[in-house]
């Protein structure tokens, strides 16, 4: 390493959820490696984090929902000397629209963007950590990965949640003894610009308050779960009580709920 202290690399960076992890991870003295598609807030955002926590913020914009761009920002890190101590896996986005409604490159690239890079990039940088010893990996998964899939629209969605969560257990436990500590951060509904880009703010804003958290404590409860090595941590009390309700309701009265809410199509 280039440095004493250790580096964290988190993607999706540019806003939300991701830009609170990088603060959260360099308040605790780790220099940032920032990626995301919009290089002039990754940028702010870097001049932010060094001037504030006095760490150093690298900026590497790349497009996660290209093939190559795993392979293209591991090599870019690696030419600047930069080892990867701690990956958090945060890029992601909605998808409104039925399945057999939605154009298939935009399937293609949500996928992409929320799984296969996501895995891609665990699979380059794990092997580092393990040699060293140690390391942390923090992969954004969603409440929404404990519910049934059951909205109409955005049909993806939940699935893929439910995947990175199950994929965080099982790399959790694949990483013990290693020193690798692995955690799937689980929140739910969060103040982000997430409903903004899904064109559903009005909708949202409709929800009670005791719903919704901050974006800057989810950051804060996945860093610290992380530091203790928990497999898994569902952001919030209330969330926390939503994620146990589909496995205690029969999914007669779950189907029925989703057939009332979607309109009662058959």
């Amino acid at each position: 390493m280039i440095h004493e202290r250790h580096t964290a690399l988190i993607t999706g960076a540019s806003a939300g959820i991701g830009a609170a992890f990088a603060r959260v991870f360099a308040e605790n003295g780790f220099d940032v490696i920032l990626t995301a598609r919009r290089e002039d807030m990754l940028v702010t955002l870097a001049n932010e984090i060094e001037s504030r926590y006095g760490v150093s913020a690298y900026v590497i914009p790349e497009d996660l929902s290209d093939p190559a761009a795993p392979q293209r920002l591991y090599d870019e890190i690696a030419a600047r000397g930069l080892d990867v101590d701690a990956l958090i896996n945060n890029a992601g986005y909605g998808v409104q629209g039925n399945f057999d409604e939605v154009d298939w490159q935009v399937h293609a690239d949500f996928m992409a963007v929320l799984s296969t890079s996501l895995l891609q990039l665990t699979h380059l940088f794990l092997p580092h950590m393990k040699t060293q010893k140690f390391g942390w990996i923090l992969n954004v998964a969603s409440l929404a990965g404990y519910l049934p899939g059951l909205s109409s629209g955005a049909t993806l969605y939940t699935p893929v949640k439910a995947f990175v969560v199950k994929f965080s257990q099982a790399l959790w436990t694949e990483c013990r003894g290693t020193g690798v500590h692995v955690t799937g951060v689980c929140p739910g509904f969060t103040y982000s610009e997430f409903h903004d880009v899904l064109d559903n703010r009005a909708d949202m804003d409709k929800l009670p308050k005791l719903f919704w958290m901050n974006a800057e404590t989810v950051a804060q409860q996945g860093f610290d779960a992380v530091m203790r090595d928990k497999p898994i941590v569902i952001n919030g009390w209330v969330n926390r009580v939503l994620s146990i309700l589909p496995r205690i309701i029969p999914e007669t009265v779950l189907f029925g709920i989703a057939d009332w809410k979607n309109g009662g199509k058959k």
